[in-house]
C-alpha cells in the first residue's frame, strides 16, 4: 500500500510540475542557474576567512555547498556533506550523534568524554560539543550556504577547530521582494518504510531596504527500517523531527545593521539505528529503546557597523539544549547466571545545557596593502546531567529482586561548567596583487569543572550494591538508598595560544598558489567520575584525573585552479600534520566507564583533490578525492596500558575516498528543462579504535573492528520550469548494506552502523 501510496504521488507531483511547461504561463517565471553554461555559475562566495572573498582566492581548503547543490543532491544533513568533501569521515552511530573526523585526526569514531577534532558552527553558535553527548542534526533548508575548512582553523573558530570546521550560514531576509519556497520530499525505504519531509520558507520586506523578516519552518516523519528484537517492534529507529526559524534584519542606514534569529528544533529519534549484524538484516536488540534525542533553542542578536575603514561585528547568541542519553548496557556483562542472558543494565541521563557565547571582531575594509582581522570570544556553558542507572521492572520481578522505589538503584545528580576567554587576530600584508602574506594568533584560556550535587541515591542491601545480586542471581530486598554528598571535582584551566603562517602566490588571475603552517589543541579535559573505583571489581584501574590539552602542527601547501571561462575548476592541497599528547578515549574493563587521558603522538599526511568540468551545454561533472595515512609514531609502555594504542596502529580515518557527480541539463520544450544526474561515493575501510585492552594492553580489545570499504551510488531525474520542480531519485541504488561505523564500547549489543537501505522516492519543490 505505501508504494502504491508513493508512485501516486510521484506521478502526481511531475504532472503539476510538467503542466506549466505544457500551459501558457503569464506569471514571471524565476530563474535558476543549473551550471551548465559558463563561470559565472561556479562562482562562490565564502567568508571562511571573516570577510567576503572568491572561493577560489581563498588560501584555504576550503569545500561550499549552496543551497541548490544541496537540494540537487538530496542533501539534508551531515551525512551528505561528509561524502562530498575529500578527507572527511562522519562517524553517526545513530541520528543526533554527529563526530566528524578530519585528515585522519582521530583514535576513534565515538571520541566519547572528547572535545571533537572539528568544530560545528551555525552562525556564531558553536555546536559541536562532548563526544558522548547529543547534537541535533541541524534543518539545511534555506541556509545561504555550508562551508567546510579543513586544517586548523584555531586562529578564528577556537580550541574545537584541531582538523577543521564547518559552518552552517544561514540566509538573511531580502528587505526589497516577497518571497516564498516549499520543498516536500517523500520517500519509501524498502516496502514498508514511508519517510517524509516538508519544508517551507516566506520572506517579508515591511518596510522597503530597511526592514524584513524571513520564517522557515520544517517537519520530518521517516519511519524506520531496523526491527528491534528486545523490545519487538517494527521499524524501530522511526525519526521525528521538527522546528523552524525566525529572521528579522534592520538596515537604518547604509552603515548599520541589526540581525535577530530565534530557532527551535526538537529531534526525537524513536530507537538507536545500531545494529546486530549476527541477528540477521536490518536487527537490533536492546530492553528498552535506546533514546539520543534533542531539542535546541537558540537566540541570537548580531550588530553590524561600516565605519570607513572596516566592519565591526558584533554576535551574541544563548543556546538550549535539553537531551536524552538513554542506553542499554547489557552489553558489559556478557552473560549473567540465567540461561547465558545478560542482566538488565541500562543508563538514562537526562542533559541540560545553557550556553552563552560573546564574539566581536573587527574585520578592515579600506585599500592598501595592510589587511586585519581582530576580536575577541567569550564562551560559557553549564551543562547539567542527571544519570539515573537502571534494571528494569521484569528482571527485578524475575530474581527477586525487591525494595527500589522504581527501576532504578542508582541516581546521580552533576553539572559541569566551563568558559572559554580568547582574543585573536590576523593580519595580512600584500606586497603586490600576485603575492602577500598573512599571520595570525588566538591566544585563549579554558576552564572547566565538574560538581556532584548532594542527593540522588545507590541502593544497596548487606553492604552490596545490585550488581552483586544480580550476576549471582540472589533475590534480596534492597534496603539503604545512600545519598551522594555535595562534591567540587578539580578544576581544570588551560591557555596557550594557536598560531597560523601563510604565504599567497598568484602567478595568474586564474590560479592560486599557497602555503601555509598551523597549529591547534584542545581543550583540558576533567573525568567526570575521576578517583572513582570500580563497583563492580575494585582490583581495577582507577579513573585518572582527566586528560590535558594536545598539541597539532600542519603544514599544508595547495594550488587552485580556475580555467576555460571557469568551465573547470582545480583545488589541490598536501598536507602533513604531527598530533603529540594526543587526547584520547578509553574505557574501564570491569563496567566500562568512559575516561579521557593523553598518549604519545601521531602523524598524518596525504593529499586532496577537487575537481569540476563544464565540458560542453549542459554538462556537469564533478569529482573530489583523498589519500590520507595517519599513524601512531611515539608511545610509551604505560601510555599503551592505559589506552590500548599500539604504535605503528592506523587511526580511525580511510586512506582513500572520494566522490563524483555527472549532471546532464537538457530542454523539455521551450520553458522547462530536465536534469539527469548520478551520484557515487566511495570510502576506504578504518579502524574502528585502538586495538588492545585499556588495562590489559595484551588482551586484544573484544571490540575492535575494521568498517567495510563502501561504495554508495544515487539516481535521480528532475525536471524544473520556472518556479518549480520536481525530481524521482533513488539513493544507494545498489542496496549496500555496508557497516560504515563500529562503536568502540563494550556494553552496547548491537555496535554497527549501516547504509539506510535502498530508498526511492520524490522531491516536489517551489521557489528553490
Amino acid at each position: 500500500m505505501r508504494a502504491i501510496l508513493l508512485a501516486s504521488a510521484a506521478a502526481g507531483a511531475l504532472l503539476v510540475t510538467a503542466a506549466p511547461a505544457m500551459a501558457q504561463d503569464s506569471a514571471p517565471a524565476r530563474t535558476q542557474d543549473h551550471g551548465e553554461d559558463s563561470a559565472d555559475n561556479q562562482e562562490i562566495i565564502v567568508t571562511a576567512t571573516r570577510r567576503e572573498e572568491r572561493l577560489q582566492d581563498v588560501p584555504l581548503s576550503v569545500t561550499a555547498f549552496t543551497q541548490k547543490e544541496m537540494t540537487d543532491k538530496g542533501i539534508v544533513g551531515y551525512e551528505g556533506i561528509a561524502r562530498e568533501t575529500p578527507g572527511v569521515v562522519l562517524n553517526r552511530p545513530t541520528q543526533n550523534f554527529n563526530n566528524f573526523t578530519a585528515r585522519g585526526i582521530a583514535t576513534n569514531g565515538y571520541n566519547a568524554n572528547l572535545q571533537s577534532s572539528v568544530a560545528v558552527y551555525i552562525d556564531e553558535l558553536p555546536v559541536s560539543t562532548i563526544g558522548n553527548t547529543t547534537v541535533v542534526d541541524p534543518n539545511l533548508f534555506d541556509v545561504e550556504r555550508v562551508e567546510f575548512l579543513r586544517g586548523p582553523q584555531g586562529t578564528l573558530f577556537g580550541s574545537g577547530s584541531l582538523s577543521g570546521a564547518m559552518r552552517i550560514l544561514t540566509k538573511s531576509p531580502n528587505l526589497n521582494d516577497f518571497d516564498y519556497a516549499a520543498l516536500a520530499d517523500i520517500g519509501l525505504t524498502g516496502s514498508d518504510s514511508l519517510r517524509q519531509r516538508y519544508n517551507v520558507m516566506v520572506n517579508v520586506p515591511i518596510v522597503s531596504d530597511k526592514l524584513g523578516i524571513r520564517a522557515v519552518g520544517f517537519y520530518r516523519n521517516e519511519e524506520g527500517y531496523l526491527d528491534n528484537v528486545g523490545t519487538g517492534v517494527h521499524n524501530s529507529n522511526t525519526l521525528i523531527d521538527y522546528g523552524g526559524r525566525v529572521i528579522a534584519l534592520w538596515r537604518p542606514n547604509d552603515r548599520l545593521s541589526i540581525r535577530l534569529l530565534g530557532s527551535y528544533e526538537n529531534s526525537d529519534p524513536k530507537d538507536s539505528s545500531l545494529t546486530s549484524p549476527s541477528l540477521g538484516r536490518e536487527k537490533r536488540v536492546s530492553d528498552q529503546p535506546d533514546r539520543f534525542t534533542g531539542k535546541q533553542t537558540v537566540l541570537n542578536a548580531t550588530i553590524e557597523y561600516d565605519f570607513d575603514f572596516a566592519r565591526l561585528t558584533s554576535s551574541s547568541t544563548y543556546s538550549d539544549f535539553d537531551q536524552r542519553f538513554w542506553v542499554d548496557l547489557a552489553g558489559t556483562f556478557p552473560a549473567g547466571s540465567y540461561a547465558g542472558a545478560p542482566i538488565a543494565f541500562g543508563l538514562d541521563a537526562n542533559g541540560f545545557d545553557k550556553v552563552f557565547v560573546q564574539e566581536t571582531r573587527l574585520v578592515s575594509s579600506f585599500d592598501g596593502p595592510f589587511q586585519f582581522v581582530v576580536g575577541g570570544f567569550y564562551l560559557n556553558r553549564r551543562r547539567d546531567v542527571d544519570y539515573f542507572y537502571r534494571s528494569s521492572p521484569s528482571f527485578l520481578a524475575a530474581r527477586g529482586l525487591t525494595g527500589l522505589p522504581d527501576q532504578y538503584y542508582q541516581k546521580q545528580y552533576t553539572h559541569s561548567i566551563s568558559e572559554e576567554l580568547a582574543g585573536f587576530g590576523e593580519l595580512t600584508y600584500r606586497f603586490s596583487d600576485k603575492f602577500w602574506l598573512t599571520g595570525g594568533m588566538r591566544y585563549g584560556r579554558t576552564s572547566a569543572q565538574g560538581f556532584t550535587e548532594a542527593g540522588g541515591y545507590l541502593a544497596t542491601a548487606g553492604g552490596f550494591n545490585y550488581f552483586t545480586y544480580a550476576l549471582l542471581g540472589i533475590p534480596v530486598n534492597f534496603n539503604t538508598f545512600t545519598p551522594y554528598a555535595y562534591t567540587e571535582g578539580v578544576k581544570a584551566t588551560g591557555s596557550k595560544p594557536s598560531w597560523k603562517f601563510s604565504a599567497t602566490f598568484k602567478p595568474s588571475d586564474t590560479v592560486t598558489t599557497y602555503a601555509t603552517f598551523s597549529t591547534g589543541f584542545r581543550a583540558p579535559i576533567v573525568n567526570a567520575f575521576a578517583g572513582r573505583p570500580s563497583l563492580v571489581n575494585p582490583a581495577d584501574i582507577i579513573i585518572p584525573n582527566g586528560a590535558s590539552s594536545d598539541d597539532l602542527k600542519s603544514y599544508e601547501l595547495g594550488a587552485k585552479g580556475r580555467f576555460a571561462d571557469g568551465r573547470v575548476n582545480i583545488n589541490l592541497a598536501f598536507y602533513l600534520i604531527d598530533w603529540s599528547n594526543i587526547q584520547a578515549q578509553a574505557n574501564r574493563v570491569s563496567d566500562s566507564v568512559q575516561f579521557a587521558t593523553n598518549i604519545g603522538a601521531a602523524r598524518s599526511k596525504g593529499f586532496e583533490v577537487e575537481m569540476s568540468v563544464v565540458p560542453t551545454t549542459g554538462l556537469l561533472i564533478g569529482f573530489n578525492g583523498s589519500y590520507n595515512d595517519s599513524k601512531i609514531t611515539k608511545l610509551s609502555p604505560t601510555e599503551a596500558a592505559i589506552s590500548g594504542a599500539v604504535l605503528g596502529h592506523r587511526l580511525s580515518a580511510p586512506r582513500l575516498q572520494g566522490s563524483m557527480y555527472i549532471a546532464y541539463t537538457f530542454d523539455i520544450g521551450s520553458d522547462a528543462k530536465g536534469t539527469l544526474a548520478i551520484n557515487g561515493q566511495h570510502v576506504g575501510s578504518y579502524n574502528s579504535s585502538f586495538p588492545n585492552t585499556p588495562g590489559a594492553p595484551t588482551v586484544r580489545l573484544s571490540t575492535f573492528g575494521v568498517t567495510d570499504e563502501y561504495n554508495n551510488v544515487n539516481l535521480s531525474f528532475g525536471v524544473k520550469k520556472g518556479a518549480w520542480s520536481g525530481q524521482l531519485y533513488v539513493e544507494n541504488v545498489f542496496d549496500d548494506h555496508s557497516v560504515t561505523y563500529i562503536h568502540p564500547e563494550a556494553f552496547l549489543v548491537s555496535r554497527f552502523g549501516t547504509m539506510r537501505p535502498r530508498t526511492f522516492g520524490i522531491r516536489l519543490g517551489y521557489g528553490l
